[in-house]
């Protein structure tokens, strides 16, 4: 088993640091891209020898912000994605699948017609009770079943949606502040004071890790978590705490983005063959740079202004969702 396991192990590995590379690369092109293109020598310039030219500002205060909250917000969904699909054993669980971005999205709106919320904390406070709140009702009804969750988050997300956008046309004011958040964007969030979700992201991710061995103990079976010493029902508890709150976070920096938590976890499963600890660690890179590739590219694809980031992740989400579906089969649902 050594033998065998020696060169899995060097496989994944090779495999992180590749990503990781290749992550990189993307950051760096994401910072000399966009409607003012900036040469590869005034981004080191704007971050390592700042003069305070029109690049330098450019770089500086817009795309490295930018390029921070692509990456939290990136690595918050694919976490999110990849602790829900172990927990649950479902291969279609994901944050926007099942409503927890929805419960996010609307419960932000429904602060701000109302008690007029509009800070940074207040926006996670309210996206997080959301998320909390839908996660709750999507298990009350689709219990343990996988297509019964999946159909569950699908129809309390197009009720979420549609109250939604009741409230935004029924108050302008609401309706103006978020027809651009409501699509899910990094777009226009670089001056905003986001230390806080930023730091919430963060704790949540390090707590991820934390509960990794627990979650692969659970992931073997209630039983078998019992004979390892894994107390289940806390597991459950606090795992199913994190992903929300991640993806709360997530919702409240950009807006609804979906499929972020399903692309991801699913590019590197086989290699991580059952491995929730691998999976984690590609979860945290490759969410990143799937973020990142698709913020640039709706930067420039259209000529005249930006697309939506949210629109090139179901672009690319779409086909997967559909690839997995066809893979696993309704039985297996």
């Amino acid at each position: 088993m050594s033998e065998s396991a020696g060169p899995t192990a060097r496989l994944r590995a090779g495999g992180l640091i590749l990503a990781v590379a290749v992550t990189v690369l993307v950051a760096a092109i994401s910072l000399c891209v966009g409607a003012r293109a900036v040469p590869l020598s005034d981004v080191l310039g704007a971050l390592f020898d700042y003069a305070g030219t029109d690049d330098h500002v450019v770089v500086r205060d817009l795309r490295v912000p930018r390029l921070v909250l692509g990456v939290a917000v990136g690595a918050a969904l694919a976490v999110a994605g990849a602790l829900v699909q172990t927990l649950t054993r479902n291969p279609l669980a994901e944050p926007g699948i099942l409503g927890v971005t929805a419960g996010a999205s609307f419960a932000i709106i429904l602060a701000s017609a109302w008690w007029r919320l509009d800070s940074p904390v207040a926006q996670l406070v309210a996206a997080v009770v959301g998320a909390l709140a839908a996660t709750t009702v999507v298990h009350a009804v689709g219990g343990t079943s996988p297509l019964r969750l999946v159909l569950a988050g699908t129809a309390l997300s197009a009720v979420l949606a549609g109250l939604g956008l009741a409230i935004r046309l029924a108050l302008p004011d609401v309706f103006d502040g978020y027809r651009f958040w409501s699509v899910g964007s990094l777009a226009g969030r670089e001056q905003l004071p986001l230390g806080v979700p930023l730091a919430v992201i963060g704790v949540c991710l390090v707590a991820a890790a934390v509960l990794v061995p627990s979650l692969e103990a659970l992931a073997l079976g209630e039983d078998v978590a019992h004979s390892l010493g894994a107390t289940v029902a806390r597991t459950r508890t606090l795992v199913l705490l994190v992903l929300t709150v991640l993806a709360a976070a997530a919702t409240a920096i950009a807006g609804p983005i979906a499929f972020v938590g399903l692309v991801v976890p699913h590019l590197v499963r086989r290699l991580c063959a059952g491995s929730v600890g691998w999976l984690v660690a590609f979860c945290v890179v490759l969410g990143p740079l799937l973020m990142l590739a698709a913020d640039t590219l709706s930067r420039v694809l259209l000529p005249t202004g930006e697309l939506p980031v949210a629109v090139l992740t179901a672009f690319v989400g779409g086909p997967v969702l559909i690839w997995v579906v066809r893979r696993y089969g309704a039985a297996e649902l």
